[in-house]
């Protein structure tokens, strides 16, 4: 008899392990959306997964492909953990800094086009969609003058990203030529 309970017993933690956990609903009734996670390898893979992107909707205008700017990137890392702490995505530091003064600290001597900021809990290509959505954030990254650009991005513990994409042009002379924008989630 105990062997018949234990083996009952088994069974039915074994077919409660099984069952797949139900997504929590919302008040319109559709499974809640989750908050997408960066990992380490997540964090490698991202800016080619950008700059492939980035590619393939400029090769369909025919604007010149844009290569990944290592000062770029370092100015929008930077300005997503700013952007974090100051817990408003907006296109000034908490300095009182511009993406060109932000820029220049990093060493970039080209031509700034654009900035592209974004709070949201979605993953990168998400976050690039939805800029593509708005007339001032797709020019940012449609520009045909721009031939570099940079991506950062800060992740907190709740999981929310605050992405940040910026453009330009190498060898031009800095100057501010595009604008700022805003996207997705703000």
């Amino acid at each position: 008899m105990l062997k018949l309970s234990t083996l009952a017993l088994v069974s039915v933690l074994a077919l409660a392990a099984c069952q797949q956990p139900q997504p929590q609903l919302g008040p319109d009734g559709q499974p809640l959306p989750t908050a997408y996670r960066i990992t380490p390898r997540e964090e490698a893979q991202i800016p080619g997964r950008v700059l492939g992107q980035i590619n393939a909707l400029r090769a369909n205008v025919a604007a010149p492909a844009m290569m990944q700017s290592p000062a770029l990137d370092a100015a929008a890392k930077v300005h997503a953990r700013d952007m974090a702490a100051q817990n408003r995505a907006w296109h000034f530091g908490s300095d009182g800094s511009s993406p060109l003064e932000r820029v220049r600290r990093q060493g970039y001597m080209g031509h700034l086009i654009g900035e592209n900021i974004s709070e949201t809990y979605e993953n990168e290509i998400t976050t690039l969609n939805a800029w593509m959505q708005t007339r001032d954030t797709r020019d940012v990254i449609m520009d045909p003058r721009a031939t570099e650009f940079g991506i950062g991005w800060y992740q907190e513990p709740s999981g929310k990203i605050w992405w940040v994409l910026i453009t330009g042009a190498a060898g031009a002379p800095m100057a501010m030529a595009g604008g700022f924008a805003s996207g997705a989630g703000i």
